[in-house]
C-alpha cells in the first residue's frame, strides 16, 4: 500500500471519529417506544381477546383449551419482550426496526444479520466443498443430480468453521483461482 492510501484512509477514519455521534432524544420516522405506544396496548388486548373468545367455546381440561391458555401465555411473553426490549413501535402498533447505523439499536440488527451471513456462508461452504470433492469422481454430473449422502453428510458437518477454513484458504493461496485457469469467451 502505498502513503496516497494510508494517508486517505487515515483521514477518513479520523474524520469518522472526530464527528459529533450524540443521538437526538427526538422520535426517529414517528416511532415511539412500544411500552409507551397505546397502539401497540391495544393490539396485544385485542389478540388476547380473541384468543379468550376461542377459549370460551371448550371445556377447560380439553387438548384445545390448554392449547388456547399456552398460545395466551406466548403472546403476553411476546408483548411484553417487546415492551422491555426498547424496540419502537409505529402509529400502527408494530415494532419497527432502526437500521441506521446507530448503536443504540445494533441489537435489532446486527446479531440478525451476522447470523445470516454465517449461515448462507455455511452452505455455501459446505456446497463448494461437495462440489469439489464429486468433481473428482467418474461421473460427477451424476452426483450432482442424485446427492452422495453420506459424502455430503461429511461436508456438512465440518461446514460450521467455515470461517476459518475460508482464511486458511485465502493466505495460502487455494480459494481463489489463477487468471489463466478462468475461462473468458471470445467476442
Amino acid at each position: 500500500m502505498n502513503r496516497k492510501k494510508i494517508l486517505a484512509l487515515l483521514c477518513t477514519l479520523l474524520l469518522c471519529v472526530s464527528i459529533n455521534t450524540q443521538q437526538s432524544l427526538a422520535d426517529i420516522a414517528g416511532l415511539t417506544p412500544c411500552k409507551d405506544s397505546t397502539a401497540f396496548s391495544k393490539r396485544l388486548k385485542n389478540s388476547v381477546n380473541k384468543l379468550e373468545n376461542r377459549l370460551a367455546k371448550y371445556d377447560a381440561s380439553t387438548p384445545p383449551a390448554l392449547a388456547l391458555k399456552e398460545q395466551i401465555n406466548k403472546t403476553k411473553i411476546r408483548f411484553n419482550k417487546y415492551s422491555k426490549s426498547g424496540v419502537l413501535c409505529g402509529t400502527d402498533g408494530l415494532p419497527h426496526l432502526i437500521t441506521d447505523g446507530r448503536w443504540n439499536h445494533a441489537g435489532e440488527f446486527v446479531f440478525p444479520g451476522l447470523l445470516f451471513i454465517y449461515i448462507t456462508g455455511w452452505i455455501g461452504w459446505v456446497g463448494r466443498g461437495y462440489l469439489q470433492a464429486i468433481s473428482k469422481t467418474k461421473k460427477p454430473t451424476e452426483k450432482e443430480i442424485i446427492v452422495d449422502v453420506p459424502l455430503a453428510l461429511k461436508f456438512s458437518v465440518s461446514g460450521f468453521t467455515w470461517p476459518l477454513a475460508a482464511i486458511q484458504e485465502f493466505t495460502s493461496g487455494q480459494l481463489l483461482a489463477n487468471n489463466e485457469d478462468i475461462t473468458i469467451s471470445p467476442r
